[in-house]
């Protein structure tokens, strides 16, 4: 993806959408930071040109090579934070392991069969259950809010 000398002065909102990319380009372009979570997502991206300015999302440590040169500064081959010898800020609760997602970023999936808040429920998320309760509400409203305000309808 190239974005190079688009007169980008901050990062476009519509970059989510393009979190396949595997080289992307935003040299030459008045950029004066890199957001946090700009590249969220972004876990097939290899390589990477920024203006000389700014550094690389998630630092050099989040990238196997960086190298600069007059005008930009180019961050190849992003590391899995999740096999790094330096400990988490925040590792992940009990029965959920670590995955990528971006360049110095991490996100937390649940082992199977757990799911919910810090992964602490087993098992599957009751649908029928959820369904049938909601349904049934539902219908139990809609019957009482007819049967009361019928009356107030107007006739022909």
């Amino acid at each position: 993806l190239d974005l190079s000398n688009c007169s980008l002065h901050s990062v476009p909102p519509g970059l989510a959408e393009a979190a396949a990319a595997i080289v992307l380009d935003l040299t030459e372009n008045p950029l004066t930071t890199l957001p946090n979570g700009s590249f969220l997502g972004f876990i097939h991206l290899h390589s990477l040109a920024v203006p000389l300015t700014l550094e690389c999302p998630g630092g050099s440590d989040a990238w196997q090579n960086v190298t600069v040169d007059r005008s930009s500064r180019l961050c190849q081959g992003q590391r899995n934070p999740c096999n790094s010898s330096v400990e988490l800020a925040w590792p992940c609760p009990e029965n959920s392991v670590c995955a990528p997602d971006g360049p110095g970023l991490v996100q937390c999936l649940c082992d199977h069969p757990f799911h919910g808040y810090k992964c602490l429920r087993e098992g599957t998320f009751p649908m029928l259950l959820f369904g049938g309760i909601l349904g049934t509400a539902t219908v139990s409203l809609s019957l009482l809010l007819w049967g009361t305000q019928r009356r107030k309808a107007k006739t022909p």
